[in-house]
């Protein structure tokens, strides 16, 4: 099959690599669509060691199942594969189980690739009225919902009645925005430094975008995602979470940096780190998305799989305006 193998620092190559087995009790997926994601700018800048070259990137993927009993289905791919009896996943919380795995990650390679081999258990049937491209937005968009439960459980603030400020507005800033919106919440802005995405963001998402210079000194918000997670975002979430508000940190931008922790007692904010998803958060996201809860979805770009290396230096140097470009294997 063809593949876009990262094989080193900004380096990506479309070519033959084996087909995946469909042995160890998982399915052989044809993959239609998927996503480039933030972590695999990171791997492809080479700012990731858990993703080490040569690997095949990718994890948020939609197509066919090809092998075993749900052969012919047309799926969207949960990529976090899990042991299902530790403590973690035994309570529900499967995305913190000590031996999880990930697409894209060794030893399971990513879905930048005409197929894939998953779990059967991680895969969630899609109806035929929903796209492989829209499909293909549920583990992004899976993020934003279950950083939205977690933000909900804090919150003395109901979400109907809550001020809620993101931090960047790629496509997990985005998508948090959304399960925001369908968990109720009304007033909410995102903070974009790119002045055409803040644009396309207001016009396609119809979202609220504003600079992070917009963000007044004593401007103070219920609710802050950090979707991108540097120190300076880190910063500016403690400075503008109101008294008793809650900050949920999504973004895995870098590690590292100062933060004023007298002023988070002080002013008792609470502050949750959050990774990926549960498998509830993840079956819920999909039904939501074929429920039509979370809008048409449309704010993405398509690009074919052997385009791959320009798609990834478009992103690098800020020329793509919509939050998520989509890579397509069969084009």
């Amino acid at each position: 099959m063809k593949a876009l193998v990262y094989e080193g620092e900004k380096h990506l190559a479309f070519k033959d690599v084996p087909d995946p087995e469909p042995g160890d009790g998982n399915a052989v997926v044809g993959v239609e669509s998927v996503g480039i994601c933030g972590s695999d700018m990171h791997a492809f800048l080479g700012h990731d060691d858990r993703r080490p070259a040569p690997l095949i990137l990718g994890h948020e993927a939609a197509g066919v199942v090809l092998t075993g009993d749900l052969a012919g289905k047309r799926v969207t791919v949960n990529p976090l594969v899990t042991c299902g009896v530790c403590k973690a996943c035994r309570s529900g919380r499967e995305n913190l189980c000590a031996d999880r795995q990930i697409l894209s990650m060794k030893p399971r390679e990513g879905a930048f690739a005409e197929m894939i081999a998953v779990p059967p258990g991680n895969l969630f049937e899609i109806p035929d009225a929903v796209s492989f491209d829209i499909a293909a937005l549920a583990e992004p968009i899976a993020c934003g919902w279950h950083a939205t439960r977690l933000a909900k459980r804090a919150s003395y603030v109901g979400l109907e009645d809550a001020s809620v400020l993101i931090l960047g507005g790629g496509a997990i800033g985005v998508g948090a925005a959304l399960s925001l919106r369908a968990a109720g919440a009304k007033d909410i802005v995102v903070s974009e430094p790119n002045a055409a995405r803040r644009a396309y963001l207001a016009r396609t998402c119809r979202l609220t975008a504003i600079s992070p210079e917009d963000i007044g000194t004593d401007d103070l918000f219920d609710v802050i995602i950090d979707a991108v997670g540097y120190a300076a975002t880190r910063s500016q979430a403690i400075a503008h979470a109101r008294p008793g508000g809650v900050i949920v940190h999504i973004g895995l931008g870098g590690g590292g940096g100062e933060a004023d922790f007298r002023r988070m007692t002080l002013q008792e904010i609470t502050f949750i780190g959050t990774y990926t998803y549960t498998r509830q958060d993840f079956r819920e996201t999909a039904q939501a998305i074929c429920d039509g809860r979370l809008g048409a979805l449309d704010w993405t770009e398509m690009r074919p799989l052997a385009a791959g290396q320009s798609a990834f230096e478009d992103i690098l140097a800020g020329q793509v305006d919509a939050p998520k470009i989509i890579l397509r294997p069969g084009n």
